[in-house]
């Protein structure tokens, strides 16, 4: 009895950008116009153009996170600096939570379309649906912000698999299934785009007091995933890279109860508090612009106030 041989599997090599000017997806930004003032030259340098998708709010479970006040914080900043429109995508309950804000930016910005989509970051088919519903919408996608996380505080030799499973699943997975399928998008446009995922300084070291495996453990692979795919997808013109913040000083992180914790992060912090949402819109503006930050690429900023030193 014979067999037939397997053809071995030819294993990929990861391709880098193209060295020809002529060809390449990754030139440097044009020069600005001679004419120019100093205004204008200041403006340019941090314009925002075309359509982004936020996915903005995380599946929260007991503290930190409040990357619903977060993501809307930094899309009212794209917006300001030139962005042309934005799909807000997240759960239906929590769209239904941020209309109020989601209509004041509609408000605010008449002229700009600001759509939203319910989907799940979790269900990958889903993701792929939304992505060209909001193609359809809006056109091209050049940015792609996933803020999407849980927490879930549970000591470790009492954390349940599934509970571990759920934190992975949203954090590590869903930020990766939302980066594959408009990451697929902004490839076949063949015009390249900016992905920037939210990480943690959870992702940089153990936070304290509270016990967090899963959410840290999944910070940290948001961090190696953003490096893995600025390797591979620079070739097509895509920036990818992540903001790790530290504790933001949002509704999530208020209360009697969580008093005590927050005095152990102040005294931890060369600051001696917590970080304001807008703080984090300047480095958002940054990744995103196309001058600006045209040359960062697999970099993660870290906004915490200088926590991390120690």
């Amino acid at each position: 009895m014979t067999t037939e041989k397997e053809t071995p599997t030819k294993m990929p090599w990861i391709q880098l950008g193209q060295l020809d000017p002529a060809t390449t997806m990754t030139p440097p930004p044009a020069a600005f116009p001679e004419t120019s003032t100093s205004e204008q030259r200041a403006t340019l340098r941090f314009a925002v153009s075309g359509y982004a998708v936020y996915h903005l709010q995380p599946t929260i479970q007991q503290v930190t996170g409040g990357a619903g006040v977060l993501a809307l914080a930094s899309a009212r900043a794209l917006l300001e600096h030139g962005l042309s429109g934005i799909a807000l995508l997240d759960l239906p309950q929590a769209l239904e939570r941020a209309i109020s804000e989601i209509e004041t930016l509609r408000r605010d910005f008449p002229a700009v379309k600001i759509t939203t989509q319910a989907c799940d970051v979790t269900d990958a088919p889903g993701m792929a649906d939304t992505a060209h519903q909001v193609r359809d919408q809006l056109g091209e996608i050049k940015i792609l912000c996933c803020f999407a996380g849980m927490v879930n505080c549970v000591n470790a030799e009492d954390l349940a698999v599934e509970q571990w499973r759920q934190v992975i699943d949203v954090n590590t997975t869903g930020s990766w299934i939302a980066a594959q399928v408009f990451g697929r998008h902004m490839i076949a446009s063949r015009r390249g785009g900016k992905i920037i995922f939210v990480s943690s300084i959870s992702g940089h070291r153990v936070n304290y007091p509270q016990p967090q495996v899963a959410y840290n453990a999944s910070k940290a692979a948001v961090l190696h995933l953003r490096s893995s795919l600025a390797a591979e997808w620079t070739r097509y013109g895509i920036r990818v890279n992540s903001i790790s913040p530290g504790y933001m000083d949002t509704v999530l992180n208020e209360g009697d109860d969580l008093e005590t914790w927050r005095q152990s992060w102040a005294d931890r912090n060369p600051m001696r508090r917590m970080g304001s949402p807008q703080e984090l819109t300047g480095p958002v503006v940054f990744l995103c612009s196309d001058v600006g930050g045209s040359y960062v690429n697999g970099a993660d900023i870290v906004v915490d106030g200088g926590g991390l030193v120690f």
